[in-house]
């Protein structure tokens, strides 16, 4: 069964930071696949965050909300991808998912989620 599973939010003040995991499991991520974050904020579309090209040393994105705030990374040993989180601002507030997509095939799998609560 293929699946990602997220890990690492919680409650932060303003400032603070968090670390973000997604753990894959039933497929690996560097059989050419890109991870990306997305949140969704109440009332609020979607939204991409980041992405990391497994296979692609240093092919990243970030939305310029987060440029020099969050860091994208991956650990193909573990089959996880991690969103280090740092200097939160209230405005970061969301539910964040985990999103594969193997990128020769279109195969795709979205993980359920983990709350990110950030106090001003």
């Amino acid at each position: 069964e293929v699946q990602l599973m997220e890990s690492g939010g919680g409650l932060v003040q303003a400032g603070g930071s968090l670390r973000l995991s997604c753990v894959g499991s039933g497929f690996t991520f560097d059989d050419d696949y890109a991870i990306a974050w997305f949140r969704q904020a109440p009332g609020k579309e979607r939204e991409a965050v980041s992405c990391i090209a497994v296979s692609e040393i240093d092919a990243t994105y970030y939305a310029d909300s987060v440029k020099g705030r969050f860091t994208i990374s991956s650990d193909n040993v573990k089959n996880t991808a991690y969103l280090q989180m740092n200097s939160l601002r209230p405005e970061d507030t969301a539910v964040y998912y985990c999103y594969a997509s193997q990128i020769w095939s279109g195969k795709n799998y979205w993980g359920q989620g983990t709350q990110v609560t950030v106090s001003s």
